[in-house]
């Protein structure tokens, strides 16, 4: 799809799922010229072409930098983004260089599509398939793939691939629904030290659940130990 096909695609984004852009003319007008979302991936259109196209050196990036002071965004000239792309409030929003955004893509403002550091290989940022949601905050880091049709919940922190159809939540994030079912906590995979942990905290509650018990019948309770010091535990891997 040509440059201008581009752009007109992520017109209609803008113009789909922002409420706030009101009908006719004026709401032409105030995508074009107030819309940080739409002004961002223009540029970008724009900065892609010369920097992919015609291998024009420093100049793409010195324009991307002019336009993350003009709208808050800062996209890298590399970045592959699909059609119908659309940033809503846009400031603080970071796409890394080797980031692949499929069709019909919406981020919130500060979002993060980024690498963590440890990347061994040239592909260090996130790939998003179609139809992918991504809350205000939230943080896709590594070169993990985030399948089409999923939802990224604000503030979450995606470290793994997300599959298809996927909600998913949480500082460390989890995956809460695929397909629109819910996905039960207890199914989800631990790691030995998570699941450890977690016995360790159930097993200091129930020490001081008994206490209290024993304090309601009046019954003698002995002198309070550090009870995960004692707490012996062993993990088998099957």
């Amino acid at each position: 799809m040509g440059i201008w096909r581009n752009i007109q695609s992520d017109y209609t984004a803008a113009r789909r799922n922002d409420p706030a852009i009101p009908a006719g003319f004026r709401g032409f007008l105030e995508v074009v010229f107030c819309t940080p979302g739409f002004l961002a991936i223009t540029a970008h259109r724009g900065i892609h072409y010369l920097h992919t196209r015609w291998r024009v050196p420093v100049l793409p990036r010195f324009i991307s930098l002019i336009v993350r002071w003009w709208t808050g965004i800062e996209i890298h000239p590399a970045a592959q983004i699909g059609e119908g792309f659309f940033i809503d409030h846009g400031a603080g929003v970071v796409i890394g260089e080797t980031t692949i955004v499929g069709k019909n893509v919406t981020l919130y403002q500060g979002v993060t599509l980024g690498g963590t550091g440890n990347e061994k290989s040239h592909k260090r940022h996130p790939t998003l398939g179609d139809n992918v949601f991504v809350g205000s905050g939230a943080k896709i880091l590594g070169p993990i793939v985030v399948g089409s049709n999923s939802r990224i919940g604000a503030n979450s922190v995606v470290l793994k691939n997300v599959p298809e159809n996927a909600t998913v939540t949480g500082m460390r994030a989890r995956i809460v629904k695929v397909g629109g079912r819910p996905v039960s906590s207890a199914g989800a995979a631990l790691s030995p030290e998570e699941l450890l942990a977690r016995i360790i905290r159930l097993e200091e509650e129930l020490y001081y659940l008994q206490r209290e018990f024993k304090q309601c019948r009046g019954d003698e309770v002995e002198e309070e130990t550090e009870i995960s010091d004692e707490l012996e535990i062993e993990v088998s891997h099957k």
